[in-house]
């Protein structure tokens, strides 16, 4: 099992090493960013090939739009929300959601110093 948290280098990296149309996918899981702010925020700034879906959606589309065998990578501003959301995913089945710590603001200051911060 995973831990219920990753930090934002780390989950940079397995996106990486896991881009759709390449097949490197480990242990045959998708590795798919999801972001759970809002859209404004999202508008302001994102991480490219990141699937928007604010919190209070996931109860809603869960279950039709995202793959309990996928790895999930939850992603919010700071990481309260995609903790929460990570925790939610968990108790529906989705044993490889994992929040990203310190959300997209780690992000900014750890993986891409040119995203802007807010």
């Amino acid at each position: 099992m995973y831990d219920f948290e990753i930090t934002a280098p780390d989950a940079a990296a397995l996106l990486a090493e896991n881009k759709p149309g390449e097949n490197q996918y480990a242990k045959g899981q998708r590795v798919r960013l999801i972001d759970v702010r809002e859209p404004w925020e999202y508008e302001t700034v994102h991480i490219e090939g990141s699937l928007l879906m604010p919190m209070g959606d996931v109860p809603a589309r869960a279950h039709q739009e995202l793959d309990p065998d996928d790895r999930l990578l939850i992603l919010c501003h700071h990481g309260a929300r995609s903790l929460s959301v990570t925790n939610w995913l968990r108790q529906q089945g989705f044993d490889a959601a994992q929040s990203v710590a310190g959300g997209i603001d780690a992000w900014s200051q750890r993986v891409d110093t040119f995203l802007p911060r807010y």
